[in-house]
């Protein structure tokens, strides 16, 4: 709510006190005209890699009298206002060679004032980027092999001008012999310099770099008039290594989403891509570009790093569903303007769906391993979230961004976390059902895709909708009352598995642990015992999430504690599964948990004897498979 003297002086004397206001500086609200005071010159120096500190110098037209400037705070694709301040140091501002003070604003951390002398017709500013040293700090981009440049993080911007009306010259230092990919396009070279051409200030946000001393460029569509490329930087040669039937399957992914859309929205794309075990994993969409970041396995390791792969179909989906086509509330003027989330069922939830049925289609992932997923997925929202069934709905995690910027959380299996992507993800799978059943198979989401997504090719703008376009494109290829269908399951509590019984499949829960599920557990380093004790074990048996109300919980088990015995033996993850299967041959068999709570210890009996639980897939026969016709490669 914005600060209103007067009302608060009216409040103040209705309440029979003193009065008092409190004056912000003004920040100047963005206006669609052109900055035409000239182009912002922005120089970063990215080669103190010891360190991991980017320096960066900036040459910014403007007039004599105040100037507001803006470090970019509410970030594309983070949905949040979280653009690192805190790592922001060191700033000098200079006109005609003298030393300008500053003024942080009071109420805005993220704005800067100062006062442009007569005479003057530019500002330069100084500061460094101080990206995080280790995780704790924040996201790991500079390493002694690669880094990530994303220009919020490295240039500030005058305010009162929208974003796409500032002009750019931009620049990078990068150390010696590091080749780099970008969105970006060369002006020129000189030495260890790249010169881009200009480009307006919300597009160079929009491009950031990967760079490194290990680099590999591949054609993922040959001969293609519209360029598309994996630019890929690793912590050693030996992960480029990339197999012909590899590269086949990356290609088949632009081809799949050029078949289901119909239309793409860049000139050329970029898929800047990580291995890495030292610079933080990474999944950010762009218009031309997206930031991918995976274990350093995921070629070399091709049969252990399956689980992962839907990461480059999610982010290139996102240049259609997201980038281009945007949510109304989400595309503002610029960086320092509020954010609305309400439309990331969407945005998220279908690009969700998306980057995993082409990661099936595009052969990333086999028929099997993409229903497996997809039951992983639907048992949360059947048995996983108590939450969702009670106090929340899928709706208002699209305020999670913002409420809890992704730090985690104590119960999040109760709270909700972000829910909008896989509860969207179920959502869309039962649109599409939906969509089946009224036209008799002959209509299916793929129809909706190329309609609201595939329009108009190569533009790379933003092309805004609301709720009631989405309803009024699902009415225009299947007449049915979608507002109040979509309400139900955005609004509302309970199960969102319809969509796997429209497709002709059931989830059922046995002993077994599917391929999937072996496979995340090694991924994540947890033992998964959520259907069954209402646990998930994290590396040495440190307590992840407990399922709210369930065994575990009623028995008195809580994050922040770890297992240290199991039944008097040593902990490991085996030992806790073969509790819970002793314990159902033998209800008299007890499952008895030494933990550790801070400096305490003690014993936790689980009364449970339902053995081993994992969700599977299973054919419902009555009804047509039109799951595997919709991971079907078009």
């Amino acid at each position: 709510m914005k600060y209103h003297p007067l009302a608060a002086a009216i409040l103040a004397s209705a309440l029979g006190c003193t009065a008092f206001a409190v004056q912000a500086d003004d920040v100047p609200a963005p206006q669609n005209v052109p900055y035409s005071a000239g182009t912002l010159k922005i120089d970063v120096d990215a080669t103190d890699i010891a360190h991991r500190v980017f320096r960066v110098h900036e040459v910014i037209p403007a007039a004599a009298g105040p100037l507001t400037l803006l470090y970019p705070q509410w970030i594309p694709g983070n949905h949040s206002p979280t653009g690192p301040i805190d790592k922001f140091a060191g700033l000098v501002v200079k006109a005609n060679g003298q030393v300008l003070p500053w003024t942080r604003d009071e109420y805005n951390v993220y704005a800067f004032h100062v006062n442009v002398p007569q005479g003057a017709s530019a500002v330069e500013v100084e500061f460094q980027y101080l990206s995080p040293q280790d995780t704790r700090q924040g996201r790991v981009v500079m390493t002694p092999e690669m880094l990530n440049l994303q220009w919020n993080t490295v240039s500030v911007y005058p305010a009162g001008y929208y974003a796409r009306q500032i002009q750019t010259d931009p620049s990078v230092k990068l150390p010696a012999g590091w080749q780099f990919g970008s969105a970006l396009e060369v002006a020129s070279q000189d030495g260890q310099t790249t010169h881009f051409k200009s480009i307006n200030y919300d597009d160079l946000v929009d491009s950031p770099i990967y760079a490194g001393k290990y680099f590999k460029r591949i054609d993922l569509d040959p001969g293609a008039s519209t360029p598309v490329h994996a630019d890929i930087v690793a912590d050693d040669p030996k992960y480029l290594e990339i197999t012909p039937e590899q590269l086949k399957i990356h290609q088949n992914i632009v081809q799949q989403m050029y078949k289901l859309y119909g239309a793409h929205h860049y000139n050329h794309y970029d898929f800047l891509f990580s291995l890495s075990d030292k610079m933080s994993g990474n999944g950010l969409e762009h218009h031309r570009s997206s930031e991918d970041g995976t274990p350093t396995g995921y070629f070399t390791e091709w049969n252990k790093s399956w689980v992962m792969r839907d990461l480059l179909t999610h982010e290139f989906n996102h240049s259609w569903d997201g980038k281009y086509r945007r949510g109304a509330d989400l595309a503002t003027p610029n960086f320092n303007v509020t954010m609305g989330d309400s439309l990331l069922w969407v945005y998220e939830g279908q690009t969700q769906f998306w980057g995993q049925v082409i990661a099936a289609r595009s052969g990333l992932w086999s028929s099997d391993q993409y229903k497996e997923m997809i039951a992983a997925v639907a048992s949360v929202y059947d048995k996983g979230r108590p939450g969702l069934a009670t106090w929340r709905n899928v709706q208002d995690t699209t305020n999670d961004p913002t409420i809890a910027l992704r730090r985690p959380l104590p119960y999040r299996n109760y709270q909700g976390s972000e829910d909008y992507y896989s509860a969207g993800e179920m959502i869309w799978l039962d649109v599409d059902g939906k969509l089946r059943d009224l036209t008799g198979n002959k209509k299916t989401i793929d129809d909706f895709g190329k309609a609201f997504f595939g329009v108009n090719p190569g533009a790379w703008d933003v092309d805004t909708y609301t709720f009631e376009d989405v309803v009024k494109t699902l009415n225009g290829i299947a007449p049915f009352d979608w507002a109040s269908y979509l309400r139900a399951r955005l609004d509302g509590h309970g199960g969102l598995i319809g969509g796997l019984e429209a497709h002709g499949w059931k989830l059922v829960y046995n002993d077994k642990p599917s391929d999937a599920i072996k496979a995340i557990e090694a991924f994540r380093h947890t033992a998964d015992l959520t259907y069954s004790l209402g646990v998930s074990i994290g590396k040495d048996g440190s307590i992840n999430d407990v399922l709210w109300d369930g065994p575990a919980f009623n028995a008195g088990l809580s994050p922040g504690m770890s297992i240290v015995a199991v039944n008097g033996k040593s902990y490991d993850p085996d030992a806790v599964k073969d509790a819970v299967t002793a314990s159902a041959k033998d209800s008299s068999q007890p499952i008895e948990l030494l933990v550790k709570n801070f400096d305490e210890y003690k014993t936790i009996r689980i009364d449970y004897h339902g053995g081993l639980k994992y969700p599977h897939l299973e054919r419902d026969t009555s009804k047509p498979d039109t799951l595997s016709q919709l991971i079907k490669a078009r």
